[in-house]
């Protein structure tokens, strides 16, 4: 196990650096994975203007490349899909689709134009040995742009991973152009599938971006999905809304796929959902939008390191600059190579200076004659005659030195100075040279890149307000069960992405998600689904000083499943309510001297604030002795108590007199009239019946 351990250890760093280096990350330098390097390379050093076959690429680039035929033939299809620097011919997939290449002994490849002016030039490429130490293979190639923002990139690597996302051709070049002349530049990435981007949060390639598909409105029962954002393909969209219909955040009636080389989905919608709402629903629940985050790391000076869009664009920049100075200085080199040997070929065949080793006996003595003899006419000439250029003089040929053209070499030569007075002025500014030679490459193929993606600015849309309410959110207040499978006295018509949220009579609340089944202990004051709109209210009651404070509220930001409180600590809840059309009417207890006894507080008085707010005191330093609440409309009681007695002992009060009918009360009135008329007759003299009629 020790063995193991220590083989590990020694080992781990040089497999994480493999990794990292070879496998994963690109090169700044080139914007190449090293696959991608030499699938390039090995392209180049067939290229005779036809197409090959990609078997045969592939069997070509496995003498660079260690690690199998199959990931060089997917690197290199996905190299030819981007269109930038590999010819195609035959089926290699459908980005839009997701279809697969054919295989690799049925289609065939070459390099493009733009590659061949862009990426190689084997006077300024540094080679390696291969990893069998038999063929050599360049480290970097002598790239002009920023290849990688053009490819984009995804790897992971041990530790790290890269994540680039590609740029328009014509884009990139102009910021390489503005950052060559010290302008401000902005970058912003551009897909092949089209859409839309948000790139609000692109931050310089280090944020991320939010992707939008097209979508388009076929009346009012069909919308259909005509460009899809990066990412993603017609086969993975239509297995999104598939999965967002069966989970019932989506209604549809049909689904069906007209996409070639360009998407086109279409979608019938279901009976009674407009198209608008539709689309809005695509956006929140399905593949329509994604979000994208760039991690832009790559292998700079052969190390990892973390770069921003603007620092590719200025390195890239830099290197280019170095680059061309390193072909003009080898172009002058070679154009002074080509003057010193002129020069010495015309002074030797114009002088007839051939004559003159006619009776030379050695090799030595025919050396020292040609050199005497050239002294002469290189009076001012400061480069030195060398062996090689008197051997290479001897060994010209009689047939060339009889047809020698003088006017013919002398337009040459100065053919050849004209071009170094131009090499060294392009030397000299060599900034404008630069920018002239990107204008050049924007002009010959800036137009087969035209901007596909539109940027965009997304307006927010809020998934709970075009969610679907396809669920039944229970509660049974006996139980405190509360959920999706939970029958209960209250329920509410919810959607997935509803919250639940509920208060507690110990003066906490709390906010779960949605979920079957939920048992809340406690005391429950309220629950339900959980609204930033919904206003609540709660008179409490400090348990030391026993003052009374009212406060409104909404619940605004919160962690699920945390315990908040909404009443300070050491405090009794009165009343709490859900609803604003309520009078607060309450009792003082009795103080000597009061003159008041009562007082109430309408509710929609006291201002919305934070949960965390302490509210209004209610009636200054009194003490309440009972409180209830009374609704406006129904003159329903939240909370009552009975009115406190006066000091005076009250009096008990009288039944209340029953009601009679007309027919009752004529009988009792004819039975009187009798009884008063007998006992007026007792008297003397008699009296007049007061009950007879006139």
């Amino acid at each position: 196990m020790t063995g193991l351990r220590k083989l590990y250890e020694n080992n781990f760093l040089d497999f994480a650096s493999y990794v990292i280096k070879e496998r994963a990350i690109p090169d700044a330098a080139d914007g190449l994975k090293p696959v991608q390097r030499r699938i390039l390379w090995s392209m180049s050093e067939m290229d005779d203007g036809r197409f090959n076959k990609v078997a045969n690429v592939i069997g070509h680039t496995m003498r660079y490349h260690p690690h199998g035929d199959q990931s060089i033939g997917a690197a290199l299809v996905s190299l030819a899909n981007r269109n930038f620097f590999i010819d195609r011919q035959g089926n290699f997939g459908n980005v839009l689709t997701g279809d697969e290449a054919s295989a690799p002994r049925y289609i065939e490849c070459r390099l493009t134009q733009m590659a061949r002016d862009i990426l190689f030039n084997n006077d300024t490429t540094d080679f390696g040995v291969s990893y069998d130490g038999r063929n050599r293979e360049p480290v970097v190639l002598p790239v002009k742009v920023p290849v990688v923002l053009l490819l984009g990139a995804e790897g992971i690597a041990v530790g790290m991973s890269t994540k680039i996302l590609p740029h328009n051709f014509n884009e990139v070049l102009n910021a390489q152009i503005a950052s060559l002349r010290g302008e401000e530049f902005q970058l912003f990435p551009d897909f092949i599938q089209g859409g839309a981007v948000d790139v609000s949060a692109y931050e310089d390639g280090c944020g991320k971006v939010k992707c939008r598909a097209r979508i388009e409105r076929r009346g009012n029962k069909k919308v259909a999905i005509t460009q899809i954002p990066f990412g993603t393909t017609t086969e993975s969209m239509i297995a999104s809304i598939e999965g967002a219909t069966r989970k019932g955040r989506l209604k549809i009636s049909s689904i069906d796929d007209y996409s070639t080389d360009r998407a086109e989905i279409e979608i019938t919608v279901a009976r009674g959902i407009s198209a608008d709402e539709t689309i809005q629903r695509l956006f929140t629940n399905t593949d329509c939008e994604i979000a994208h985050t760039a991690n832009m790391v790559v292998i700079k000076d052969g190390r990892p390191v973390e770069t921003t869009v603007s620092g590719l664009v200025e390195y890239s920049a830099n290197l280019l600059k170095n680059l061309l100075k390193r072909e003009l200085e080898l172009e002058i080199s070679g154009l002074q190579d080509r003057l010193h040997w002129m020069t010495l070929e015309q002074i030797f065949i114009e002088n007839r200076l051939y004559k003159a080793i006619e009776e030379c006996a050695t090799l030595d003595d025919v050396r020292t004659t040609v050199s005497s003899s050239l002294v002469p006419f290189l009076e001012d000439y400061k480069r030195e005659v060398t062996i090689e250029d008197i051997d290479r003089l001897l060994a010209l040929k009689i047939r060339r030195i009889s047809r020698f053209d003088i006017e013919a070499y002398r337009k040459e030569i100065g053919d050849i100075k004209t071009k170094m007075r131009a090499a060294r002025k392009k030397l000299k500014h060599l900034t404008d040279y630069a920018v002239g030679v990107l204008q050049e490459l924007l002009n010959r193929y800036g137009k087969q890149f035209p901007r596909r993606t539109s940027i965009e600015t997304f307006s927010g849309i809020d998934k709970r307000e075009v969610a679907i309410a396809n669920l039944k959110l229970g509660y049974q207040p006996e139980t405190g069960f509360i959920g999706t499978s939970v029958k209960g006295e209250k329920s509410w018509n919810v959607s997935e992405l509803d919250r639940i949220l509920y208060f507690l009579a110990d003066g906490t609340y709390r906010v779960i998600p949605m979920q079957e089944k939920f048992m809340i202990t406690g005391k429950v004051l309220w629950c339900g689904p959980s609204s930033k709109d919904k206003v609540f209210a709660c008179v409490y009651r400090d348990r030391k000083n026993r003052t009374a404070y009212v406060k409104r509220f909404a619940i605004g930001g919160y962690i699920l499943e945390r315990e908040y409180s909404f009443v300070p600590e050491n405090s009794e809840i009165l009343v709490f309510l859900d609803r604003d059309n309520v009078v607060l009417d309450y009792w003082f207890e009795r103080r000597k001297n009061m003159k008041t006894r009562k007082g109430e507080t309408l509710l929609t008085d006291v201002m919305v604030k934070g949960v965390k707010a302490r509210g209004v005191q209610l009636c200054g330093k009194k003490v309440i002795s009972s409180l209830k609440a009374v609704e406006l409309v129904d003159e329903v009681e939240q909370a009552e108590e009975p009115e406190p007695e006066s000091e005076e002992k009250a009096k008990p009060e009288e039944p209340p007199v029953p009601k009679k009918t007309l027919e009752e009360i004529n009988a009792e009135t004819e039975a009187l009239k009798s009884r008063m008329s007998n006992i007026l007759k007792k008297f003397e003299g008699g009296t007049p019946d007061l009950f007879e009629e006139e």
